[in-house]
Parts: structure tokens; sequence; C-alpha cells
């Protein structure tokens, strides 16, 4: 019964609930979009929005959108400078208050991705994702997650991608609205914005040990 319920919830409320939650937050959100918008312009100059190819559903690329938040400083050699020089204080403010997330509202209506599920990462890491890792694109990634209400970028990869699967298993209504508000209070508090050696997060580069069941 319990497999049941999370079916039709997945084929059949997940999906409209998130295309109506995604339009009620764009009404009244759409003034701050447009100050935000004018603000990274003015502080971050051209482009405003941060594009980059995703794997959603299905390991399905997409294109994600972002507001920006890194200047394009580079070095002598035309390199990018690391992201602890490009980060500027507003580009801090946006990520975490997470106003740097909301045109991800649109990839939600486009069908790319959900209110709740795992967050989009890099193309590059879908070699490195062992089985377990990788059932984490058996559903659309999310704006927010159990990963992310449960540490964010202060987490390690391996308890991050274990809470992907853990929610992939158990996905519902009454859950995904947990993580909704838990999410929204988050948000307030700024928790697990950066890891404890980076600026946002280590890139993942694989990982040897065999996972842990939850």
């Amino acid at each position: 019964m319990k497999d049941y319920k999370k079916g039709i919830y997945k084929r059949f409320i997940k999906r409209p609930m998130d295309i109506i939650l995604s339009l009620l937050a764009l009404i009244p959100l759409s003034v701050v979009l447009v100050i935000v918008a004018i603000l990274v312009r003015i502080k971050l100059g051209s482009p405003i929005l941060f594009k980059q190819k995703r794997p959603g559903l299905n390991e399905k690329i997409f294109m994600m959108y972002k507001f920006r938040t890194m200047t394009d400083e580079r070095d002598d050699n035309g390199e990018l400078l690391p992201d602890s020089v490009r980060l500027t204080r507003f580009g801090k403010f946006l990520r975490s208050t997470s106003l740097d997330e909301l045109p991800e509202l649109f990839n939600i209506l486009k069908g790319d991705m959900s209110i709740v599920g795992p967050r989009p990462l890099l193309v590059q890491y879908l070699p490195l994702y062992n089985e377990h890792q990788k059932r984490r694109h058996e559903v659309r990634p999310g704006l927010s997650g159990l990963a992310q209400i449960s540490g964010r970028n202060a987490i390690s990869w391996e308890d991050k991608f274990n809470l992907d699967v853990k929610y992939v298993d158990s996905v519902s209504f009454i859950g995904d609205w947990n993580i909704i508000f838990s999410t929204i209070k988050k948000v307030f508090v700024r928790e697990g914005i950066s890891s404890e050696t980076a600026v946002t997060m280590e890139p993942f580069k694989g990982t040897k040990k065999e996972r842990m069941d939850l």
C-alpha cells in the first residue's frame, strides 16, 4: 500500500503541485526577481543569469538558470580565479539567502526540476557515481531536498548522496511538505552555506568506499 501511494503521488500529484507552487511563488516574488536582476547587473555586470547544463530525471541534460554570484576575474593566462576570490560580498548574500536560486522556478515550470528533489549537480560528475549514487536521478532534481535541510554544503558528498537516495526511496506528499517548511526555516537561519574547507563545496572526485544505507 505504501508503494502504491508513493506511485500515485509521483505520477499524478507531484508534478501538478510543482506547477501550482512555482506559479504561486513567482507572482509575489516577481518584484524581488526584478530587483535582484538589477542589482546583479550593477554589481557584477553581464550576464545577469548563470546558465549551466545539469543532469536531470534519468540523467537527461537540461539548462539550469541561477542569478550570477561571481565575477569573471581571470589571471594573466586567462584562467578564472578561485571561487574565494570571485565570490563577492553581494554574491555571498545572494547565496546565503538562496535568492540566487529563484530563476530555477522557471526550470520547475518547464518540467526540468521539481520543488523538492536531489539538487542538480555537474554533468562531469556522472561518470564518477557508483550504482547507488546514480539512483539520485530516478526523480526530478529539486530546488531543495533532504540533503539541503540536513546540512547543505556542510556535510560530505557521501552523506549527501545517501540522503538523496533515501529521498528517492521515501518520496511522499507529507515528506515533501516537511522539506519545504524546513527549507524556509533554513533560509532564515542561513545554515550550511559553505563546507569547512571551501566557500561553497569541494568538487566531487568519486568515492572508493562502499555505500552505507541510512
